[in-house]
């Protein structure tokens, strides 16, 4: 039996061997009140292909970063607020199996588990948590969101000229609808806030077009810059995020931690036990 001062000694071990494993380039995660509820790989919809990565759920974020060294290690990390992330259900495509949306403000794409029973398993304790954040107080949940890029697999030619994507005519994503674009089909330059609050970011003139018309204040307006720097500042997080991994074949199936009702009072209704999961040790 687990008591109280037992259970957090053990959840601040936990944390900070997960902060360890993104060292020297992550950021601290121990904090009071932060509990780490569970993790598992996921695949991730990419700009090209699907790549795996490992995502940690705690009680008030949601992290995730390319492995290294079989798990050891961990790079690239990221991390969203649970008051900004918004989950979105989707159906089966050829290529992702058991997918669902994941929205937030900067950034929206589409994950994968390897069975619908770990895909419902994330996706209700993603809500479950957001729900226990926000019923908390202090917080607000977010209200505007990026849209998901279209993978770049998808169309060989622009989805505003219809020409053909080539060395010298190359992809581009509209960050307003992500669609694929070419260079001449999304000059333009706009600032959305919710993506970058300081950097005016690439989008196809029929969207600039379409925010003219809203707001005839913005009409006359400069689009900004044209060169390739831009691009490849605006999507260079994307760029990295390609890695030789295309598989889940060290798949490591999604753990969780019941937190049940205790004497240190953090209430959940996560059931993991039900889900088949692989458990962790529990403070029950």
């Amino acid at each position: 039996m687990y008591d109280q001062l037992t259970f957090e000694r053990e959840n601040r071990e936990r944390i900070q061997a997960v902060e360890n494993s993104f060292r020297p380039s992550g950021r601290p995660l121990t904090r009071p009140g932060r509990f780490l509820m569970g993790e598992g790989c996921l695949l991730k919809q990419g700009r090209r292909r699907p790549e795996p990565r490992t995502f940690f759920l705690f009680n008030d974020m949601l992290m995730y970063g390319t492995k290294v060294l079989r798990g050891r290690w961990y790079k690239k990390q990221n991390i969203i607020p649970l008051e900004d992330v918004l989950l979105g259900d989707v159906e089966d495509s050829d290529e992702l199996k058991n997918q669902w949306l994941i929205r937030t403000p900067r950034k929206s794409f589409f994950v994968s588990a390897e069975s619908l029973e770990e895909k419902r398993a994330w996706m209700q304790h993603i809500e479950q948590c957001k729900a226990d954040l926000l019923q908390s107080g202090g917080l607000q949940a977010g209200a505007n969101f990026a849209v998901s890029w279209i993978p770049d697999q998808t169309s060989y030619k622009c989805m505003r000229c219809l020409k053909k994507f080539s060395v010298s005519r190359r992809r581009h994503h509209c960050r307003r609808c992500g669609f694929l674009v070419c260079n001449n089909c999304s000059r333009p330059r706009e600032l959305i806030e919710h993506i970058h609050p300081t950097k005016r970011v690439r989008v196809c003139s029929l969207c600039h077009i379409r925010k003219e018309d809203s707001n005839p204040r913005l009409r006359g307006d400069s689009t900004g810059t044209n060169s390739s720097e831009d691009e490849d500042s605006a999507e260079s997080s994307d760029e990295e995020e390609e890695e030789e991994e295309a598989t889940m074949q060290d798949h490591v199936p999604s753990s969780w931690l019941d937190f049940r009702m205790g004497t240190w009072g953090h209430r959940t209704s996560f059931q993991p036990g039900d889900l088949n999961l692989r458990p962790v040790s529990s403070p029950t």
